[in-house]
């Protein structure tokens, strides 16, 4: 069980990381499945108390199975995003990212700001850490090179 809550933790940690600009929607998953995570987290206690609501006012006892198990569902689906990207956050990058990735690092040092060394064996957790610096620190043309 401590590795399923951890891979939860990690994909907490990676959806506070990568950032939210829209123009990594047409290069990566992430940013759609942040959104619907982000949206699920938001607004799932609030479907979820609202069917229990209306089934304890207006429902029939012989559907309460039915609404436990669409509750369940329901409470399901921003835990599914976070377990995939945690997944997503410890897979190891494909080698042509690999390089991109150090270009991107080639191009923050370069401006001069402090950055850590690169590793050589970078996940997409760190591909993350990378984008959300250059975009803080570099014009948005560091995207087309990709």
């Amino acid at each position: 069980m401590s590795t399923f809550t951890t891979t939860l933790h990690r994909g907490s940690d990676y959806l506070g990381v990568w950032p939210k600009e829209r123009q990594l929607a047409a290069l990566f998953p992430e940013h759609r499945v942040m959104s619907a995570t982000r949206l699920g987290i938001r607004a799932m206690p609030a479907l979820i108390t609202l069917s229990l609501l209306v089934q304890f006012q207006m429902g029939d006892p012989q559907y309460w199975p039915g609404v436990v198990a669409s509750v369940l569902f329901l409470a399901s689906l921003p835990v599914q995003g976070l377990y995939w990207l945690g997944k997503r956050a410890d897979t190891r990058l494909p080698p042509t990212l690999v390089n991109w990735y150090r270009q991107l690092y080639a191009k923050i040092a370069a401006t001069g700001v402090p950055i850590k060394e690169p590793i050589a064996k970078p996940r997409y957790f760190e591909l993350g850490e990378a984008l959300s610096l250059a975009f803080k620190q570099l014009d948005k043309s560091f995207i087309r090179d990709l």
